[in-house]
């Protein structure tokens, strides 16, 4: 006899949980989502300081090219026109990411797209017969030592918490150079921060749905799984397995949040810092965002380092061990006895960085599949 209280448990109230409890819901499905943080909506969540809302978990700026992720976002939130044009510092010196032809003029000077390539040439040229073994190598071959020292090195280095010349060359396939004086980071067809904040996207997806946070699944969690009869979870895949192949490898990353008591800080939502002994890696300033004329502003850096079981899991290490690491926890999770109760998805069980709307687009894809 099926005594289950719900129709699908969600161990995970960010973004991919929210769109899967909300499809669910509509659907008639009776829904409990549950997060052992205080908040909902995973690592979009912002926090309202002095009127300003603050990517409690760092920089997050909406962009897609998906007519379908673009449409449903808008039914439940209104974007602004912000457009992400970050910029990098070297030794008090600022240039426009990504490389384009501003960035080119404040390296060298050169005013026209040629003048520009037959640089990029020049300096290329003494590696030209280069066979990149490691990432230091493959961004020389690329584009040369001034853009590699100035830009490369020490962002990625501390990004990766070891020298350059010990990180896989295919982390740099390519430098996208751009010959025009774009400073737009992305190239989606739309950009944006919601209106309100992300808060106002993920309270919209979770409003009618019961939602418990403060909750660890892990604590009481044959418990859980007895309350509904499917459970879909969003977490870490090797934690939902006790580790017992070994732990996944991640980078994490730390912040460092302040109120100011001044109007605009650096006049840019995100400086990165590029040189290897400042300690991190941008500073964000979480008004510009949202366009904010608040009197006080906020400000947070950005600092990686390596992963614990006591801090968050930011950036999949996708090499070939943790690869092969992560086909055996998914070859158990298709195998298992109760393999049919549970139902993996978003960032942490793919072991795969996403995108907001990449996001979107599995978990849309997900509940396609499950609930059709």
């Amino acid at each position: 006899m099926n005594n289950a209280q719900y129709d699908y448990l969600i161990v995970g109230a960010g973004l991919f949980g929210a769109v899967f409890a909300r499809e669910a819901t509509d659907k008639g499905k009776k829904v409990l989502v549950i997060d052992k943080r205080d908040h909902t909506g995973g690592n979009i969540y912002c926090e309202n300081v002095e009127g300003i809302n603050v990517h409690k978990y760092g920089a997050h700026i909406f962009h897609t090219s998906n007519q379908e992720v673009w449409d449903y976002v808008n039914r439940y939130v209104s974007f602004n026109h912000y457009v992400n044009s970050p910029v990098a510092r070297f030794e008090d010196k600022l240039y426009n990411l990504p490389f384009n032809m501003n960035t080119f003029y404040q390296l060298w000077g050169v005013t026209t797209p040629q003048q520009a390539k037959d640089r990029i040439a020049q300096e290329r040229a003494p590696y030209a017969d280069l066979d990149p073994k490691n990432l230091e190598e493959q961004a020389l071959f690329l584009g040369g030592r001034d853009l590699y020292e100035k830009l490369i090195k020490g962002y990625t280095e501390k990004q990766w918490g070891r020298p350059a010349t010990e990180i896989p060359s295919f982390i740099i396939k390519r430098l996208p150079f751009r010959f025009t004086f774009d400073n737009n980071y992305f190239n989606d067809l739309y950009q944006g921060i919601p209106i309100g904040g992300y808060n106002a996207l993920t309270d919209a997806l979770l409003e009618g749905v019961e939602v418990q946070t403060g909750v660890n699944y892990f604590d009481n969690k044959d418990a859980y799984n007895q309350l509904a009869d499917k459970v879909l979870y969003t977490g870490k895949i090797d934690e939902f397995f006790d580790c017992q192949f070994g732990a996944l490898e991640y980078r994490s990353l730390h912040f460092e949040t302040e109120v100011l008591d001044e109007e605009n800080y650096q006049g840019n939502a995100v400086v990165n810092y590029t040189e290897r002994d400042v300690p991190y890696t941008r500073i964000l300033e979480h008004k510009h965002f949202e366009f904010g004329n608040q009197e006080k502003t906020v400000v947070t850096k950005e600092y990686p380092h390596e992963f614990s079981k006591d801090n968050e899991p930011y950036y999949p290490i996708n090499d070939d061990t943790n690869n092969a690491l992560l086909a055996r926890y998914q070859e158990l999770a298709l195998t298992a006895p109760y393999a049919d109760k549970f139902i993996f998805g978003g960032r942490l069980a793919n072991y795969k960085y996403y995108d907001m709307d990449d996001t979107i687009e599995a978990a849309l894809a997900l509940t396609s599949k499950e609930l059709s």
